[in-house]
């Protein structure tokens, strides 16, 4: 007999994991070991792609698309201000990407 899948809760799981994940990658990049929190992206990464899970936006700067590794600011990555942009710059790679300040560039637009 053939068991239906459930992709609602089987996505559902998949986000709580890939936010365990984070969590520890984070805490993994605080104590100063990256290759593990590599590894803690990499597996939630792959989490998503295989149950179509997109990354929420928080998380989505959080990891580079280069190289996959996590960005901790100071120890894998620069995090710079530049005009109305935020410049994070992987040491590893060297992967720039630029993020807008959106509530800046609002107030700039009401002016």
């Amino acid at each position: 007999m053939v068991r239906r899948r459930r992709k609602g809760l089987e996505r559902r799981i998949a986000r709580e994991r890939m936010d365990i994940l984070f969590e520890l990658a984070d805490e993994e990049a605080r104590r100063g070991n990256l290759p593990r929190a590599n590894r803690y992206v990499d597996l939630a990464r792959r989490l998503g792609m295989r149950y179509n899970v997109p990354f929420p936006s928080s998380y989505r700067r959080r990891y580079c698309r280069g190289c996959g590794a996590f960005l901790a600011p100071g120890a894998a990555a620069t995090v710079r201000l530049r005009r109305s942009r935020i410049v994070v710059t992987c040491k590893a790679c060297g992967r720039v990407s630029r993020y807008p300040f959106l509530r800046e560039a609002r107030a700039r637009r009401r002016r």
